[in-house]
C-alpha cells in the first residue's frame, strides 16, 4: 500500500515533499508524485497536507504514526561517515561594538541543553576588536569553552571577515552543531559560512531538540506562510546549522564567576585584501528599533481601520513605558513602518505584556508573539482567534476602551 494522490485537490505547496523522511514524494508539473519503492507508508504526508490531497486507506493512529517515523530515524546511518570525527555545540556570541545582543545569551540557553543531552562540551565563538573583556560573561551564561578570535579587521561587522574567520575555526575544530541569531548580521554571515563549509542551514526555527540514538539535530520552523510545521534534519553532512529569532528562546540565568577554557586564535586577516569598507555608523533612532527587548508591547492590526487611530495605542505605550508593534496587514496598509511589524515577516518577540488590539490572530502573527508572558486582547469580534491563546480578552470597541485605559494607569501609575 502506498499514498494516494487526489490530483483535484493537490495545489503543488510541496509541503509533503518536505516532510516525507524517505524522499518518496516530489512535485511533477505542479502535482505531488508518490515513488512507491520509496514510500514507506509512514503517514507523515497525510498529516501535513493543507488540502487533503493525500490519502493512505488503514492509516495508523497519529501516535502510532510519528512513533514509526522516529524508529526509521534511529535505524539512519550516514551515508558519510566523516560526520563521526564533528563534536560539540557551538553558539556564535553576536555582538555590535562591544555590546553583546540578548539573543546570544538566549542561544547560549538552547544550546546548553542540547551539549547535556549529547554529553558535549558547549562553546561560544566571539569575534570582534578589544573584546576579551566579555569572554567571563559568555562562561556565566553557560559556556564551558569560548573561540576568541580578535583582530582590528573584526572590529566592523563584515560579510567576507566574519565568515572566513568562522569557517576557519569550524574546519579546524568541527562542532557538530552550530547556532547564530537570525538577526540582519545573523542572516546574511549564516548562509555564507554554510556555503563556505558545505553543510546545509535551517533558518528561523523555533524549537531545537535532539533525537539521542543518531545525534541528529531536530529543527522546527514554520513553513509555507506559517501553515506547518516542519522539521529538518541535516543528515549527511557537518555542522549541523540552525538560526533562531530573538526572543523565541527564553533567557538563561546568569552564574556569576563560572569559568571556563579560553581558546585564542589568530588569522592573517588584512585590511587592504578586504572589499568593503565601513565609512560610518548611523544608529536608528526611534522605539521600535528594540522591539525585541520591549517588556511591554501595545500592537495594532487591521481592525484599527485607519492610520490616524494608531495614535491611541502610542499613547497607551507611552504611559506603560512600553513600545509600539503591528500586524502585517497594518504595515502593508501603510498606517505604521514596517519596523514595527510582529509576526512570522517581521520581529518575533516575548514581552511581559502583550496587548494586541484589533488583530484577529493570524497564524503568521501568532507565531512572532504567543509565547508573551501575558497577553491582553482588544477586539469587537468575539470569535477572533487570538482570544484562543489570550489571558485576558476584552470584546468591544477598542476607541472607548483605549482611552479608558490609558487614563486609568496614567492615574495609577503617576505619568
Amino acid at each position: 500500500m502506498t499514498v494516494e494522490v487526489i490530483r483535484k485537490n493537490c495545489i503543488g505547496c510541496g509541503a509533503c515533499v518536505q516532510t516525507c523522511p524517505f524522499d518518496a514524494l516530489e512535485l511533477v508539473d505542479g502535482i505531488a508524485t508518490v515513488d512507491p519503492d520509496k514510500c514507506t507508508d509512514c503517514g507523515e504526508c497525510v498529516a501535513v497536507c493543507p488540502t487533503m490531497a493525500l490519502s493512505l486507506e488503514g492509516k495508523k493512529a497519529p501516535q502510532e504514526t510519528v512513533k514509526k517515523a522516529v524508529e526509521k530515524i534511529k535505524e539512519f546511518k550516514p551515508e558519510n561517515p566523516a560526520v563521526n570525527a564533528y563534536f560539540g555545540v557551538w553558539v556564535l556570541i553576536e555582538q555590535n561594538y562591544g555590546e553583546i545582543a540578548d539573543v546570544s545569551w538566549e542561544l547560549l540557553g538552547a544550546g546548553r541543553q542540547l551539549a547535556d543531552e549529547l554529553g558535549v562540551d558547549l562553546a561560544g565563538v566571539l569575534l570582534g576588536y578589544n573584546i576579551k573583556d566579555k569572554v567571563n560573561l559568555v562562561y556565566e551564561y553557560g559556556a564551558d569553552k569560548v573561540f576568541l578570535v580578535d583582530n582590528p579587521v573584526l572590529k566592523d561587522y563584515r560579510t567576507e571577515p566574519y565568515s572566513e574567520t568562522l569557517s576557519m575555526l569550524i574546519k579546524k575544530y568541527k562542532p557538530e552543531i552550530v547556532l547564530m541569531a537570525a538577526t540582519t548580521q545573523g542572516r546574511d554571515l549564516a548562509g555564507h559560512v554554510a556555503t563556505n563549509v558545505e553543510t546545509g542551514l535551517t533558518a528561523d526555527c523555533t524549537q531545537l531538540k535532539i533525537e539521542p540514538e543518531t545525534r541528529l539535530l531536530l529543527q522546527t520552523r514554520p513553513a509555507f506562510g506559517g501553515n506547518v510545521m516542519a522539521t529538518i534534519v541535516c543528515r549527511n553532512h557537518r555542522p549541523q546549522m540552525a538560526s533562531v529569532r530573538p526572543r523565541v528562546m527564553p533567557m538563561p540565568k546568569r552564574e556569576e564567576g563560572r569559568r571556563g577554557t579560553l581558546v585564542e586564535e589568530t588569522i592573517d586577516l588584512k585590511e587592504e585584501d578586504i572589499a568593503t569598507k565601513v565609512l560610518d555608523f548611523v544608529a536608528q533612532g526611534g522605539s521600535a528599533v528594540y522591539l525585541d527587548r520591549a517588556d511591554i508591547i501595545v500592537a495594532g492590526g487591521r481592525g484599527l481601520g485607519t492610520k490616524e487611530n494608531f495614535q491611541l495605542l502610542f499613547d497607551l505605550a507611552k504611559v506603560l513605558g512600553g513600545t509600539v508593534g503591528a500586524s502585517r496587514a497594518a504595515v502593508e496598509a501603510g498606517w505604521i513602518d514596517a519596523a514595527h511589524q510582529v509576526g512570522q515577516t517581521g520581529v518575533t518577540v516575548r514581552p511581559k505584556i502583550y496587548i494586541a488590539v484589533g488583530i484577529s490572530g493570524a497564524i503568521q502573527h501568532l507565531v512572532g508573539m504567543q509565547t508573551s508572558d501575558v497577553i491582553v486582547a482588544i477586539n469587537k469580534d468575539p470569535e477572533a482567534p487570538i482570544f484562543k491563546i489570550a489571558d485576558f480578552g476584552i470584546v468591544g470597541d477598542f476607541q472607548k476602551i483605549l482611552p479608558l485605559l490609558t487614563e486609568t494607569f496614567r492615574q495609577k501609575l503617576g505619568s
